[in-house]
């Protein structure tokens, strides 16, 4: 593929050689090439086939030549202050020239249109710390729409909320309008338990648009999360008459109305939610059945919170594996009764694990000195592990180790019955 690309860069750089030479008078006059737009129209070729990748080696050629160019202006335009680098020592001269060129040439900014194509290339390849850290250095005015977005979303994508923020605030400043990116900003906002500022996003947006249901749903949050509720209602049923009735709206709504206790209200929506579920969402039917319970309406309510006892149980597989591996990390560190808990918690969810009842028995026995509580669990191990058709070596010496250990404890305690008479 490189080989390929090395292939089609020279060929174009060769017609380009070709149309910028023209015959005067039999004589060749050559027109220096623009490498740089060379570059970019190969890059531009290669993305509108959606091919990131070769366009990506090309952008990044396009982006150094262009970043060259912008330094050697920069050091080029520089204004030397000359009255006062002749006060000093010639050596110090050339050190102060060098400090101001490197100045010069850090601060150079480069080709607008080439750091977006760029950043462009690399957002399409999911590589959003590159695509911010050029972008966040092209100035504001100078960034399209698009880039301006992408360089929010990069740093959303990255899980840097505080960063998403300041740049999402720049951006609705530069397009009031995008409601979309309000959107963002207010839940953003929400989610760093600041709806108050959320709600000032989302009613500036509203006073021009209230018709926008992706910010109303992002203001009703807000709202929500602020514990007003009497406005988060007013909005989520505006969001209701606009014909949103999915699933979150139709239960946030029902949550808001059960917290200022117009609970026929609150009854319709999570009803309404839940059943949009397929009726599998816990939560949904936990409030269901409260709300029911709350109205009086008391069978219905106790089979709604039946159901969400019900589907709030956990995936048993994964408990399984969860439970066992917890029981071996406490084990070997030596916090032995946290993993005896572990593994009694690991046969409620798979009650026939005959190598757990084992270890358990041999925690009580030979670490935590609970004789009684070893015998009790020697002998359920017992009981499974004689039930087994094919024991292997390694489980018939189990069954030798635990047989021992009850007829020590029979042992004990007889004599000391013994010693007791």
């Amino acid at each position: 593929m490189v080989y390929k690309m090395r292939v089609n860069l020279f060929y174009l750089l060769w017609i380009a050689a070709l149309l910028f030479v023209s015959p005067v008078r039999g004589e060749v006059s050559e027109v220096k090439v623009d490498s740089l737009r060379l570059f970019v129209q190969a890059g531009d070729s290669c993305m509108q086939r959606y091919n990131t990748f070769e366009a990506l080696k090309y952008y990044q050629e396009a982006y150094a030549i262009a970043k060259k160019r912008s330094q050697t202006q920069a050091v080029d335009q520089l204004d030397f202050p000359i009255d006062k680098l002749e006060q000093l020592p010639q050596e110090k001269q050339d050190e102060m020239i060098e400090r101001l060129k490197a100045s010069a040439e850090k601060s150079a900014i480069v080709d607008c249109m080439v750091q977006m194509k760029l950043a462009d290339c690399y957002y399409k390849r999911g590589n959003y710390r590159e695509t911010a850290d050029l972008l966040k250095l092209v100035p504001e005015d100078s960034l399209s729409h698009d880039a301006f977005r992408q360089l929010c979303f990069s740093y959303q994508k990255q899980g840097d909320t505080d960063s998403y923020i300041y740049w999402t605030e720049r951006l609705t400043e530069h397009y009031p309008m995008d409601g979309e990116m309000v959107t963002g900003l207010t839940l953003a906002f929400v989610k760093k338990e600041q709806p108050q500022r959320g709600i000032i996003c989302g009613m500036i947006y509203c006073q021009r648009d209230s018709t926008n249901i992706l910010v109303n749903r992002a203001l009703a949050n807000a709202w929500f999360m602020n514990r007003d509720f009497t406005a988060a209602g007013k909005l989520y049923d505006r969001l209701l008459e606009q014909g949103d009735s999915t699933f979150n709206t139709l239960y946030s709504a029902g949550k808001c109305y059960s917290q200022i206790k117009d609970l026929e209200r609150a009854y319709h929506y999570l009803l309404k939610a839940f059943l949009i579920s397929s009726m599998q969402h816990y939560g949904c039917a936990y409030r269901l059945g409260v709300v029911c319970i709350n109205m009086k309406r008391y069978p219905e309510g106790l089979g709604y919170l039946d159901l969400a006892k019900q589907l709030m149980q956990p995936d048993t597989t994964i408990m399984k594996t969860i439970t066992l591996s917890q029981g071996e990390g406490y084990y070997m560190t030596e916090h032995y009764q946290e993993a005896v808990t572990a593994w009694k918690e690991h046969l409620t969810y798979n009650p026939t694990s005959i190598a757990t009842y084992y270890n358990i028995a041999n925690a009580y026995a030979y670490l935590l000195k609970d004789d009684v509580q070893a015998e009790s669990y020697y002998r359920r191990f017992l009981d499974l592990a004689r039930k087994e058709e094919k024991p292997t070596d390694e489980l018939n010496q189990m069954i030798k180790i635990a047989e021992d250990w009850i007829k020590s404890f029979e042992l004990s305690r007889k004599t000391s019955q013994k010693n007791k008479k």
